[in-house]
């Protein structure tokens, strides 16, 4: 659904210039219901393209990961290839400290040389920590540099309440994540990515004549489930991050601390299938479109086409996205020299009175200053509106 309402520019008063876009009155009361109750320490529900929150349980509560940690393992990984730093043919020579490394293993030989591309299936699909371990040390020399790799991008994405101390999440004193920063570590590996996350969906892997089957029990249930990780420890119990889209929709779901396998799989599924039921994800505007037009003062033109950077996504009840209200506000203050991408008004989308996000217009355009004429004329005209 693109576009589905346009702006109009009629007029510019006092401050700003108000423009309404096409609404609907509500056909019927909105109710959404409340989330599902959750059987899990914390838990987060979110949408991938507009990136509203649509469930939230101690979303930003610090807790092991487990094997939720070889998501940003992966993602790392995932940029050294784009990078051109590293190719997946590849072969990684496998150390001692790779093979002798606990917990669930690809099974890779010691000394043996493994493909980068092999090696990342057997960490996304097998959950193999050995395989981990030893992208890490192919990447950064070992893993205690290339956790702090991990760390930088981390930081980079937001995750505020993340540090990683391994490429494994096997546990360790001060390795933590949230809720919160692993569905925002989901949503920008599906969509930087989408070459490598391909692998996420994989039921099984066979690598040196040994098959194991991907540990997410959802991509056997529901068929719109591709992604992503599983993850156990004693101490962080069992988690999940899924990722599931119907139609045009896709939401990323992430539970932790729940009580079994079996468990973290019923509950990602009622989260997933409650933001399904209940709410619809839809373009609302394109990016780099023009949304209406600034008066410019003091440029070599007088007027410059305004929009959004990029397309703008809005999450709505189900059955009320007609019902939204678009509201654009541009500043009439606008000066040469201005730059493309310039901030020169903003654009609030609101529901039944209730404002839902306000995202920032910007000049699609540049525009150099104009003449000594054009300017003393602007100039003149600013003085007559202010008497």
């Amino acid at each position: 659904m693109s576009q589905p309402y346009r702006t109009t520019t009629s007029l510019f008063s006092g401050l700003l210039l108000l423009l309404t876009a096409f609404s609907l009155q509500a056909a019927s009361p909105i109710f959404t219901p409340a989330a599902p109750s959750v059987a899990a320490s914390s838990f987060f529900l979110l949408d991938f393209d507009s990136g509203r929150v649509l469930a939230e349980k101690d979303a930003d509560k610090r807790v092991s990961p487990a094997s939720l940690t070889k998501i940003m393992t992966a993602y790392v990984v995932f940029r050294e290839l784009k990078a051109g730093h590293l190719t997946l043919d590849e072969k990684v020579t496998i150390s001692q400290n790779a093979w002798e490394t606990g917990g669930s293993k690809m099974f890779v030989e010691v000394n043996k040389q493994v493909a980068v591309e092999d090696l990342l299936q057997g960490m996304i699909i097998q959950s193999g920590n050995d395989a981990s371990v030893a992208l890490a040390e192919h990447v950064a020399g070992s893993e205690q540099t290339f956790a702090t790799m991990m760390n930088e991008q981390a930081s980079r994405l937001g995750m505020s309440n993340s540090n990683f101390e391994n490429a494994t999440g096997l546990p360790s004193p001060n390795h933590y994540s949230s809720a919160h920063d692993l569905a925002t570590l989901a949503r920008a590996v599906i969509k930087e990515f989408p070459e490598y996350y391909r692998w996420d969906k994989q039921k099984e892997f066979t690598y040196n004549g040994i098959t194991q089957q991907n540990r997410n029990l959802l991509l056997w249930r529901d068929p719109s489930v591709d992604g992503l990780k599983t993850g156990f420890t004693d101490d962080a119990g069992y988690c999940m991050v899924a990722s599931a889209k119907r139609e045009d929709m896709r939401l990323i779901s992430v539970v932790m601390g729940t009580a079994s396998a079996g468990a973290r799989s019923n509950e990602s599924q009622s989260l997933l299938n409650y933001g399904f039921r209940f709410f619809e994800t839809h373009r609302l505007y394109e990016g780099n479109k023009p949304l209406g037009e600034a008066r410019v003062r003091k440029g070599v033109t007088s007027k410059v086409a305004v929009g959004l950077p990029e397309d703008l996504y809005v999450t709505a009840p189900r059955k009320h996205f007609n019902e939204l209200k678009a509201e654009t506000q541009i500043d009439k203050g606008v000066f040469a020299p201005l730059n493309k991408g310039d901030t020169v008004g903003n654009l609030n989308i609101s529901l039944a009175g209730e404002s839902i996000l306000s995202k920032p217009l910007v000049a699609l355009d540049a525009v150099a200053e104009g003449g000594i004429f054009r300017r003393l004329y602007d100039a003149a005209i600013g003085l007559l509106e202010k008497e």
